[in-house]
């Protein structure tokens, strides 16, 4: 993302979206940096899936292993964080 965002280059509401969007990653990547985590109270979420793997590495694999021997059948949020 630009440092700026043009004149004209979107209406209100999208350019919210982008300068939100924007803050809300410089603010889980120093989180992160700092030994902090990108998740709330309600985990990682869609929008935070980016980050998974930045934040947890190779720990992903295993979490994958887990669901899916909890899920064989990749009913429970199919598709959502962790591959299938």
């Amino acid at each position: 993302m630009p440092d700026f965002i043009p004149t004209g280059a979107c209406d209100k509401r999208s350019c919210r979206r982008l300068v939100q969007s924007a803050i809300d990653k410089k603010m889980v990547e120093y989180a992160i940096s700092v030994g902090g985590t990108s998740t709330g109270e309600h985990g990682v979420g869609t929008g935070k899936i980016a980050y998974l793997r930045q934040e947890h590495g190779d720990a992903v694999n295993l979490m994958a292993v887990i669901k899916n021997a909890v899920d064989p059948g990749g009913i429970m949020n199919p598709g959502k964080i962790l591959p299938g």
